[in-house]
């Protein structure tokens, strides 16, 4: 199996093979949740105004979106995962959510573009993720770690896809060193010194717990709208 790794929007433009989009911070460990509690469909749309048309349209969905990091106006929550947390299960079972984020979401849209399938990676997944890539034998991966707006390398998405790659090839990966170069740097303190209420200081504990969830976030194409399926 070879790996390949890219990282940021140039980076999700150029993949090829099976692919996992990485958004540690946050929307990928979002992703999870709403399956958690009960989701019915999940909806990524990168475009902000097409989202919130989609939900004017139907507004018994829900909108989770951001743009470069700040809430939506019109949304009903950010893209916090301890603000859906809060939330809970009777706010998401049997909803549909429309999920928006500046570097996550964006990088999924442009891999679907080019991808043999694309699979949404985060810490909180990692280790069902390489489970399913392992089960599929492809001869080319790509890990695509979206960083920081999806224009800068962000610490906390090159570390897990190193984690990825370790699980994948058996590859050393030390995983206090991780730890150490993820929460003393910005993208990660930013939410540690509490200074912005849709920055919570919770979201990077949750963000950096390894493994909770058993199953595996894929994106297809469904009509005209990008869909996200539990496997």
């Amino acid at each position: 199996m070879k790996i390949i790794r890219k990282s940021c929007a140039k980076g999700a433009e150029e993949v090829e093979g099976v692919v996992v989009v990485i958004d540690v911070f946050r929307a990928f460990s979002c992703e999870p949740l709403f399956f958690h509690f009960g989701a019915r469909r999940v909806i990524l749309e990168a475009d902000p105004e097409k989202a919130l048309e989609l939900t004017r349209e139907n507004p018994e969905f829900i909108l989770v979106g951001e743009v470069n990091e700040v809430p939506m106006e019109g949304a009903e929550l950010g893209n916090s995962p301890s603000h859906i947390i809060m939330k809970g299960e009777s706010y998401f079972r049997d909803k549909t959510v429309i999920h928006r984020t500046t570097a996550g979401v964006t990088g999924a849209a442009a891999a679907c573009k080019r991808a043999d399938e694309v699979i949404l990676g985060s810490f909180v997944m990692a280790k069902a993720v390489a489970g399913y890539v392992k089960s599929k034998r492809p001869d080319q991966v790509t890990l695509v770690a979206m960083g920081d707006r999806a224009e800068r390398k962000a610490v906390e998405d090159e570390a897990c896809a190193d984690y990825l790659e370790h699980l994948l090839t058996g590859i050393p990966h030390d995983p206090v060193q991780a730890f150490k170069d993820i929460v003393f740097q910005q993208t990660a303190q930013k939410f540690i010194q509490g200074t912005r209420e849709y920055l919570p200081k919770e979201d990077p504990i949750f963000c950096l717990q390894r493994d909770l969830f058993d199953f595996v976030l894929t994106v297809k194409r469904a009509g005209d709208r990008l869909e996200v399926f539990r496997k």
